[in-house]
């Protein structure tokens, strides 16, 4: 196909299935997905009838080639639109067909199809109402809690002594601050698949970042023995998103806290240089724990993975990997020398945003 030859590809370079008939109706291209689509090869196809080697039927158990006649309808048409049809044996895709003409309104000289099985579309939209129904478990109970703490209030406030005021407003702004969580975890994710994470560069100090969150633990009660901190220095300096890299250091953190055993080690060194980061800063979370089985590390950081724990939206990882690869980084999962969890991310050093 010249069309695709002058961006450097082949036929066989595309994802999506190509077959193309010329002005007799003769298939003179089906190319390498065409055939894993249609499970034909294309010795199967070339050199015949475009009706016989794609017999699409409608939904309905139409012939397609019968409603939309190609070669002998209206001869202003100049294609079909994508819709689904379904292949010999039941089995749907997706199809668009698109008409070369010798001059506008006048014979076919090449008819162009194009096949895409569904099962990416149907695992995007299995991922939607996923989402959903996790975000609709996860956003009822506080809901609730809001509603039912401030009817309350609102109906019984002289009933109520001072005390017992402020401790149903705490739990209300405690609930208020989960779904506030949720919200911004939706928005992060929606940006990260979409490619749209801003990110707003500035000097990072990393080892005070992680400093402040021992702390925040210590002081919700945790034990000063349950984290060893090590800083191996010199630091080369870092310039990131100082909000979402804090984010990554929360989420790794409370999860060994709260999912892993014994002492939570943190490290923050210079990272080994490599090829994709010659230079930057490496960070590892590990705890005592049982650890992560090694048949579900590869799906850790993907959505809804919680692993045997239960609460939460399974989000915290997917959301973690979006952040890190958005700078540049790396991240990944695997067995601490005690034995438990342990999880690496490593970020380039970045540069100033008015110089990015």
């Amino acid at each position: 196909m010249p069309e695709v030859a002058a961006f450097g590809l082949e036929p066989d370079d595309l994802p999506d299935g190509l077959v193309v008939a010329d002005e007799r109706g003769r298939v003179i291209c089906f190319n390498a997905a065409a055939a894993r689509i249609t499970a034909h090869s294309a010795d199967q196809a070339l050199g015949h009838r475009i009706e016989r080697v794609l017999p699409l039927q409608d939904l309905d158990g139409r012939m397609w080639w019968q409603l939309t006649d190609p070669y002998g309808g209206l001869a202003i048409r100049r294609g079909q639109p994508e819709r689904n049809l379904l292949l010999p044996g039941g089995r749907e895709v997706l199809v668009s067909a698109t008409y070369a003409r010798v001059r506008p309104g006048g014979p076919l000289r090449r008819l162009v199809v194009t096949l895409r099985g569904t099962e990416a579309r149907r695992r995007s939209e299995r991922r939607h109402a996923e989402l959903i129904a996790v975000v609709a478990h996860e956003l009822r109970s506080p809901l609730t809690s809001v509603k039912g703490f401030t009817k309350t209030l609102l109906d019984k406030w002289e009933r109520f002594t001072d005390d017992q005021k402020r401790l149903m407003l705490e739990t209300v702004d405690a609930d208020a601050g989960r779904i506030n969580r949720l919200i911004a975890e939706l928005l992060d994710i929606s940006r990260i698949d979409s490619g749209r994470l801003e990110l707003r560069k500035e000097p990072v100090d990393l080892p005070s970042a992680v400093s402040r969150h021992i702390d925040a633990h210590l002081c919700a009660g945790e034990p000063a023995e349950r984290f060893r901190y090590r800083v191996g220095e010199p630091l080369p300096p870092l310039w990131a998103d100082a909000d979402k890299i804090d984010q990554v250091l929360g989420n790794l953190l409370e999860n060994a806290v709260r999912h892993g055993d014994g002492t939570v080690t943190i490290e923050v060194s210079a990272a080994e240089p490599t090829r994709t980061v010659p230079e930057g800063v490496t960070v590892t979370v590990s705890d005592e724990g049982p650890g992560i089985p090694e048949e579900s590390m590869s799906r850790v950081f993907t959505r809804f993975w919680r692993g045997s724990r239960r609460g939460g939206t399974g989000l915290g990882l997917y959301i973690a990997k979006g952040i890190v690869e958005a700078h540049g980084g790396t991240i990944t999962v695997g067995r601490s020398p005690a034995g438990g969890a342990e999880f690496r991310f490593t970020l380039p050093v970045g540069v100033p945003a008015v110089l990015a």
